[in-house]
């Protein structure tokens, strides 16, 4: 493993592989549904942290989405940006705040391919709250160009040692 960049060091805790034990996902438009999901963050020893995310269908294990990107932090603040791009079209770019007890994270640039299926994604926002139980959980909010910001997704991770 590559040595942690001292800026990191606020949010060191998010470095390894994280399993879920609960994902859930709803939203107005769409049925509600469940997912297991595999996400890692990955240190190369420069101030930010590689991503990516897997999730399959619980049951039959079939791949749903994919996502891949870098966390960066200011060096000295706790400022970070989360560039973020979706198997399905669509790029995101977040930013907010991190700390040793978790992320604040909203959007401040949404694309998608022209060809990208409506509705359009308008805006995301995330919290990430590191648990008292060493569990990580992820809640996820989504404005479309039908739906005004609403949950759509929360999820509870393990990390895997």
């Amino acid at each position: 493993m590559a040595k942690i960049h001292e800026a990191l060091k606020p949010i060191q805790w998010l470095i390894g592989t994280w399993e879920s034990i609960s994902a859930k996902g709803s939203f107005p438009t769409i049925k509600d549904f469940t997912y297991k999901e595999v996400i890692k963050f990955e240190s190369l020893g420069q101030p930010l942290l590689n991503y990516e995310s897997r999730s399959k269908h619980p049951v039959s294990g079939a791949p749903m989405h994919l996502e891949s990107g870098f966390l960066r932090i200011k060096p000295d603040t706790n400022e970070i940006a989360f560039m973020v791009s979706h198997n399905f079209g669509l790029v995101v770019l977040e930013e907010g705040t991190g700390d040793e007890q978790g992320l604040q994270l909203v959007s401040k640039s949404v694309d998608r391919m022209s060809f990208a299926k409506d509705p359009a994604v308008k805006k995301i926002q995330k919290r990430y709250r590191l648990n008292a139980d060493g569990t990580l959980q992820i809640e996820t909010d989504m404005e479309t160009s039908n739906t005004p910001l609403t949950n759509h997704l929360v999820a509870v991770y393990k990390k895997n040692e």
